[in-house]
């Protein structure tokens, strides 16, 4: 892979953009989606991105971090950040109202390869909120008939109400656009589904050899055993896509913080194939 390089549009990258909350949607007790609309009209006009991209997101007085966009680029206008608390920065905007005003800038980093998988069925697998940037795609997918195969979604929470994006999950399973399996690690009263790993999902998808590509979420542990498991039955590693997590500071590649091997996660990815992380000696 070639060593990224900062582009003239990229000149005033540090320089955060300010957006207003116009809505939030309560996920679960941890995760919350933030739909944001830019104050400068033009540039909320202007402002494009592809599904896996991500934007670095600044409360005032509290930092910023790196967030998944969970919305699609088909429906412009506004963009969704699902952003669960776990830190200071995400408990203080975890404590803000619509009206408030945070930054962003963005996006960054490189996006699922929409146009490879045109044509191709698709098997997701997402765990807690993994399923952020697999949304944005999945969404996408939806959005361009007959430009993909079938779409399958296997998600795993640790309970149903930890589960997020129900209206989408529901949505998506009642109108048939998608084959939604859920599994929880435990249940709750009135849960009559399945109760396990999401990798005892995978025991009930038929994959169609090179006719798959699956697209993967979640936490690392869960990443390694899905990936495993497509190997073992024969998926090709060209066809096996996950993100990766690393402490991405800048988002431009310039402060080395999400060095993987030799790349760097925020320029080279956050998006990867399986074949791409054997090359760089990445274990998986």
């Amino acid at each position: 892979m070639n060593e990224p390089r900062l582009s003239k549009s990229e000149e005033n990258v540090f320089l955060p953009h300010e957006a207003v909350i116009k809505e939030i949607v309560e996920e679960n007790s941890s995760i919350r989606t933030y739909i944001l609309e830019f104050t400068d009209r033009e540039f909320n006009g202007a402002f494009s991105y592809l599904p896996g991209q991500f934007v670095m997101l600044s409360v005032p007085g509290q930092g910023e971090a790196p967030i998944s966009i969970s919305s699609t680029p088909t429906r412009p206008g506004t963009i969704h950040l699902s952003v669960r608390r776990a830190g200071r920065l995400t408990s203080a905007l975890h404590s803000m109202t619509t009206g408030q005003y945070v930054g962003v800038r963005g996006p960054y980093g490189r996006p699922f390869p929409m146009d490879d998988l045109k044509g191709r069925d698709l098997l997701f697998v997402a765990g807690g909120i993994g399923l952020a940037p697999l949304r944005s795609v999945i969404s996408f997918c939806l959005d361009k008939p007959g430009q993909y195969g079938s779409v399958t979604l296997l998600y795993g929470s640790r309970c149903p109400s930890d589960m997020a994006f129900r209206p989408d999950l529901d949505e998506w399973a009642a109108s048939g656009a998608v084959d939604v399996r859920l599994t929880v690690d435990v249940a709750e009263p009135g849960w009559d589904g399945n109760v396990g790993l999401v990798t005892t999902l995978l025991d009930q998808v038929m994959l169609k050899g090179d006719g798959t590509s699956a697209l993967l979420c979640g936490p690392p542990v869960m990443i390694d055993v899905v990936i495993r498991r497509l190997l073992d039955a024969g998926v090709s590693p060209h066809d096996i896509i996950t993100t990766m997590e690393r402490n991405m500071k800048c988002g431009v590649g310039l402060c080395g913080h999400c060095h993987m091997g030799s790349v760097l996660v925020c320029r080279h990815g956050p998006v990867f194939s399986v074949a791409e992380l054997q090359e760089i000696e990445v274990a998986v």
